[in-house]
């Protein structure tokens, strides 16, 4: 599985920018899919998750403003971001769990399999 992320770039503080996460290769269908942010000087953390069946949870930072959603047909995971503040400056990264295991929500990093490489998105104050 490769998964090629995209939609980042520079916003002001108030917008919405929304990022794709394409998957190619095997079908994602049956993988749960994350997002993780890693802002300058500090670790990657998580920020939302999406079950196969399209279950979501997010860190309570960004509940509320960001949604995480799934298009299976597409092969392609989203997240739309909305009441963009300076702090969600940083660059995003989906992942993608492969092993199995029937729980939710998968929110550590080690527990996913694929990772993208990442997009940047800058929110000026």
């Amino acid at each position: 599985v490769q998964l090629q992320a995209s939609g980042g770039g520079l916003v002001q503080a108030g917008g919405s920018l929304r990022l794709s996460c394409a998957a190619s290769g095997r079908a994602f269908d049956n993988y749960p899919m994350g997002w993780f942010r890693q802002a300058p000087g500090k670790e990657r953390e998580f920020v939302a998750t999406v079950s196969w069946s399209g279950n979501t949870y997010y860190a309570d930072s960004v509940k509320g403003r960001f949604t995480i959603f799934r298009d299976n047909a597409k092969n392609t995971v989203y997240l739309q971001m909305n009441s963009l503040k300076p702090e969600d400056t940083a660059v995003y990264y989906c992942a993608a769990r492969s092993r199995g295991g029937d729980y939710f929500p998968i929110v550590f990093q080690d527990e996913y399999d694929y990772w993208g490489q990442g997009t940047l998105v800058t929110v000026s104050s």
